[in-house]
């Protein structure tokens, strides 16, 4: 069992992917509302060594030695990945071991100003950085940053960054109804959008309950005006869980042990963690799926989401 990887876990965008995470839950720079991993703990943008580098190097060598190579390598997790400041020699690192295996960055895109970020993860194959406001009162209610953040200096990082990354940038924007999705704000990010120039801009909404009450899922309707209002050949609809299942890496016997945890008495997704050994993130997967499906619900209460067995 590894405390630092974790999967490989059926990915819509990146087939069969091993997650390194490295930074603990949830040290983060942002405190979105729609996160499905919870409310940030540490809300920070100071970079350190989070995790040992030494431990993370342990677990990935025996990791190659005792298994088959995933599709990507991602660093990703119970956080911002970019807040460590060993992320560098970790990606060197795999680099080393298995220069083969693409490796993808998960990240808020927040520390993109910062020089040192930007040079650790060059090597990078593919970088996914997220952007869901260009208007600083959106960014705000969506993301609840560190007070350092502003939304012009995260369009102004994310740029930069474009200008001398050689790798695939694919940008995700988690549309909310009633928050991002004003013709303003869609406009706004249009606009930032083009600036950035990334290779593909990903569509996202809501899967699952996030840490406030009054948000709700975009339909595909209110996805596909997006699309059109903005007229950009790069942007797709990524929001759809249900084709997780048709990647070869889906469990069915995880699916089966969620079920027959909460079958019991409902949990949270803490709980499932606890109870099962696996991953936060490993555990969203199936969790966002089987909702999706019908086999299970969820209902926010004060000490988070409780996922049951519809009656």
């Amino acid at each position: 069992m590894y405390k630092y990887l974790f999967g490989p876990v059926p990915s819509r965008r990146l087939g069969i992917s091993l997650g390194v995470d490295l930074v603990p839950k949830k040290v983060c720079s942002l405190d979105c509302i729609y996160c499905e991993v919870g409310k940030t703990t540490k809300l920070t943008t100071d970079r350190k060594e989070y995790i040992p580098l030494s431990k993370i190097e342990a677990e990935l060598e025996h990791f190659f030695g005792n298994n088959q190579d995933p599709d990507y390598i991602t660093f990703s997790g119970s956080g911002e990945p970019t807040l460590n400041s060993q992320i560098g020699k970790v990606l060197q690192f795999i680099k080393k071991k298995k220069p083969n295996i693409p490796v993808a960055v998960l990240t808020n895109g927040t520390l993109l100003y910062n020089q040192d970020v930007t040079k650790e993860i060059l090597d990078a194959d593919l970088v996914l950085p997220s952007l869901d406001a260009a208007s600083q009162s959106v960014f705000q209610k969506i993301n609840r940053p560190h007070p350092l953040l502003s939304a012009t200096k995260c369009i102004e990082g994310l740029v930069s960054f474009r200008n001398i990354y050689k790798g695939k940038i694919w940008l995700e924007v988690f549309i909310l109804p009633g928050y991002n999705n004003t013709p303003h704000e869609l406009d706004a990010l249009k606009e930032a959008i083009l600036k950035i120039n990334p290779d593909r801009v990903q569509l996202n909404t809501l899967d699952r309950p996030g840490t406030v009450t009054d948000i709700r899922s975009a339909t595909h309707q209110e996805l596909q005006y997006v699309m059109d209002r903005w007229g950009l050949p790069n942007v797709e609809i990524i929001a759809s869980s249900i084709y997780r299942k048709q990647l070869l890496s889906y469990q069915g016997n995880i699916e089966s042990a969620i079920l027959e945890t909460i079958a019991r008495r409902p949990c949270t997704l803490e709980d499932l963690c606890a109870m099962l050994g696996l991953h936060t993130n490993e555990i969203n997967k199936y969790l966002s799926t089987m909702e999706l499906e019908g086999k299970i619900k969820s209902k926010l209460q004060n000490r988070g989401v409780f996922y049951s067995v519809p009656n």
